[in-house]
């Protein structure tokens, strides 16, 4: 992994005096699960060129976002067939072979989580993922059950960035923004949460998001 800085805009620093945290929300995918369909399709095909190339033109990040908004996956199997016949099998296989996409938790990650545990804060979750894939996670993951409650976009029909999914967040959990943490690996999601008042730290490596943390007043003696 890459290392980054965590400390936002307009969050505090070790010097600073920080708020008192309530909560921290982990997104889960690029954070404490490594997904990603380039473990499925590089079985698939021959080359990572013509992964990539799948991956861009046909089984793109955009169509695999319908999912995570709640678009049955037969549905968007059978649309993206029609579209490219040529590659009915593969498509077919995103969803039939969904489960190897998965290659595992990310340890460190799921180390400091689990330090967390100690906090005297609510630990949850808010996740872009479809709610026919999510129970394979479930299943797999036994830290997920650490979590007081995960918000799955696939079963409320909407997605992060979309101001909407903070704010279920927010009101089924009675969460006060500036006193919540959001983690996620995608800086868009980060400045929508900054924008509606969270705590954002973007995601790119356990160390800095460790030194963010402490900077928040969290893991001092970890």
């Amino acid at each position: 992994m890459s290392e980054y800085t965590t400390v936002p805009s307009g969050s505090t620093t070790a010097t600073d005096t920080a708020p008192t945290v309530d909560a921290v929300v982990f997104d889960l995918g690029g954070v404490l699960v490594d997904w990603n369909p380039r473990y499925l399709y590089r079985k698939i095909f021959s080359t990572e060129a013509e992964v990539e190339d799948f991956l861009a033109r046909v089984c793109t990040a955009e169509w695999n976002q319908e999912q995570d908004r709640g678009r049955p996956w037969a549905e968007a199997v059978k649309l993206l067939q029609a579209q490219f016949p040529q590659y009915a099998d593969e498509i077919a296989a995103y969803h039939l072979r969904w489960p190897e996409t998965l290659n595992g938790e990310l340890p460190e990650s799921v180390a400091l989580l689990e330090q967390l545990r100690s906090e005297p804060v609510r630990l949850l979750a808010l996740t872009n993922w479809s709610a026919e894939t999510f129970p394979v996670a479930r299943e797999r993951f036994a830290f997920l059950q650490w979590f007081e409650d995960i918000i799955v976009s696939g079963e409320e029909k909407v997605i992060k960035p979309e101001a909407e999914i903070f704010g279920l967040l927010v009101q089924r959990h009675g969460l006060m923004p500036e006193r919540t943490v959001f983690i996620d690996d995608s800086l868009r999601n980060v400045e929508a949460a900054r924008a509606l008042g969270f705590r954002g730290i973007h995601f790119t490596g356990t160390d800095s998001l460790r030194n963010g943390l402490q900077a928040l007043g969290l893991l001092q003696h970890a």
